[in-house]
């Protein structure tokens, strides 16, 4: 498999900070959002192509591990890397400072495929994923 990756940029706004003027855990998840986005527009197949396909993915498992604050103003570099996809779409994320490569964040996240028409969740990622990736269909 081809490693598949994006990164976007984010600066810290201050709507972001908690009481204690670092970047509210909450919102790693958004960054963590552009940067899934940022990857599934590379493939071409974002939530629009995902719901033009029939299907929509969403998150059954997530985690994330805090390593260090980021503070208003900050500029961070966020990376999405697919991890699996034939079964499920398993993503890692990493949050860095991007002037000391720091890193202050890193997570995963799991979707998996369910029918638009009847909510019906995919055991097999669907053919449609594996012609996105230029991977053949294996059943």
């Amino acid at each position: 498999m081809t490693r598949r990756e994006a990164e976007v940029e984010v600066e810290v706004p201050f709507y972001d900070l908690d009481p204690m003027n670092v970047t509210w855990h909450g919102n790693y998840l958004k960054y963590f959002e552009r940067a899934r986005c940022a990857l599934l527009d590379s493939i071409d197949y974002n939530y629009p192509q995902m719901q033009a396909s029939g299907y929509v993915w969403p998150i059954v498992d997530l985690k994330v591990k805090y390593v260090k604050s980021a503070v208003f103003g900050q500029k961070l570099l966020v990376s999405a890397a697919l991890e699996e996809f034939e079964n499920r779409l398993k993503l890692s994320y990493v949050v860095r400072c991007k002037e000391s490569g720091t890193v202050l964040t890193k997570g995963q996240s799991v979707q998996v495929a369910v029918t638009l028409e009847g909510g019906e969740m995919q055991f097999v990622s669907p053919k449609v994923l594996f012609d996105k990736l230029g991977e053949p269909w294996p059943y």
